[in-house]
């Protein structure tokens, strides 16, 4: 149960130290029982509560760094813990450890004619690393859902949250360590320097699986750099369209909601776009609640003809992750129109259709190629918590094995099992 002090040489020993640590412990993570798994993430709620006031005075550290170095209020917003943050933390964590456990599950299973029976079944994937932002309950959604998928997880906040995301890996590494299990099995980055991010993405021999979370720049370069498999989306540029055949009022409340609820977040819509025919009535009544939450609109031509305060839409505009109080509105002439401007500009993330019209509603959901497609509902509800997974590890937009917000059955591969009676090829 050796641990790492960060006290090696170099970023390349402290990153090899680290990994192999990581493998050791992820066998005996693949073995753990289910119900001990569970246990010791109801013993890690617990203690989350019970030391609340220290989970927010390490954060109060972090958020005092973030305002030092002009961090913008949105990211503040990310980093920040509160007595609510820190029991929906909790709360994940009970709701992970109800969760079915994956492991073990046969997927198949089937006899061929030689009587050979053959089952295809879960297993984990090994060690994950997680490089992300900002968030700190990202470390608790991580290091829960590994830990519950049986694998190991090594997980390299940024420096914003070094504080927040210590203090929060520690309790789940002192509740491994008493109950006799590696507390390797989750393991912290202590070193802030973006390098040890480099010579980890070189160790394809101990580190099964990649997922970067954070900024677009970030992500590419995780892309661009790692020898190991990686599974990211680059940005949400979610869309909401609001067809022509739709009620008003509840149109108004789903378009505030996916843009202003939490606007931080990548599943906040960035773009509306709004059928022509209900253009003139709808965006009036949509601005006034924009204008009173603070959001600026940046609209094309049509809509500024309505919305005469509105500022000019750029070409960028329909390109850009916001993630803040900033709304492009677009007003398109059909359904294919919307479709269109999505395939050009969206991010594969969430896009949501508001409509009456069944018949266009199934139109959508079946031509958008999104990850996660919202039929008069918000795009705020593409999450693994709200998906009932417990919590998630991220967001894929990529098409492979995990698409959309990734739960226990993403963290885990398969393996075939292939029972005889003294069968021999001929």
């Amino acid at each position: 149960m050796a641990a790492v002090t960060g006290s090696l040489n170099s970023l390349a020993d402290y990153a090899r130290e680290i990994a192999r640590l990581s493998r050791e412990a992820s066998y005996e993570a693949a073995n753990i029982s289910s119900a001990v798994k569970n246990k010791i993430l109801k013993q890690t709620a617990a203690k989350f509560r019970a030391g609340k006031a220290m989970l927010i005075r390490e954060n109060v550290r972090d958020l005092a760094y973030g305002k030092e170095t002009g961090l913008s209020p949105a990211l503040l917003d990310r980093i920040a813990l509160n007595d609510k943050r820190v029991e929906d933390m909790a709360a994940s964590l009970e709701a992970v450890a109800k969760l079915p456990d994956p492991v073990g599950g046969v997927m198949a299973r089937w006899k061929r004619p030689n009587g050979l029976k053959i089952s295809k079944v879960r297993v984990p994937l090994g060690v994950i690393l997680i490089i992300y932002e900002a968030r700190p309950n990202v470390t608790q959604e991580c290091a829960a859902l590994c830990l519950k998928s049986g694998n190991s997880v090594i997980l390299k906040g940024g420096r914003e949250a070094y504080h927040s995301n210590k203090a929060i890996a520690d309790i789940f590494r002192d509740v491994l360590r008493k109950n006799r299990f590696p507390e390797n099995i989750v393991t912290p980055v202590e070193k802030t320097d973006r390098q040890v991010v480099d010579e980890l993405l070189k160790l394809s021999d101990d580190i099964n699986l990649v997922i970067p979370r954070g900024g677009e720049s970030l992500i590419r370069k995780v892309v661009e750099q790692s020898r190991i498999p990686v599974i990211k989306h680059y940005k949400g540029n979610c869309h909401v369209y609001v067809d022509k055949a739709v009620d008003l009022k509840k149109a108004v409340s789903i378009a505030v909601n996916a843009k202003c609820q939490r606007p931080s977040v990548c599943n906040a819509m960035e773009t509306l776009l709004v059928h022509k025919n209900i253009a003139a009535k709808f965006l009036p009544l949509l601005y006034k609640k924009l204008e009173a939450l603070g959001c600026e609109v940046r609209g094309c031509a049509e809509t500024r003809k309505i919305l005469t305060h509105a500022t000019p839409a750029t070409e960028q505009d329909w390109y850009e992750e916001y993630l803040g109080l900033i709304l492009a509105v677009r007003v398109v002439d059909s359904v294919e129109e919307a479709m269109r401007h999505i395939r050009k500009y969206g991010s594969m993330h969430t896009e949501a259709i508001v409509t009456r019209d069944k018949k266009t509603a199934a139109r959508f959901v079946r031509e958008v190629d999104s990850s996660s497609v919202m039929v008069n509902t918000t795009t705020r509800f593409s999450d693994g918590f709200q998906y009932g997974f417990g919590a998630e590890i991220g967001i894929s937009t990529d098409k492979i094995h995990a698409r959309g917000p990734m739960g226990l059955d993403g963290l885990t591969s398969y393996k075939y099992v292939v029972e005889g009676n003294g069968q021999l090829r001929s």
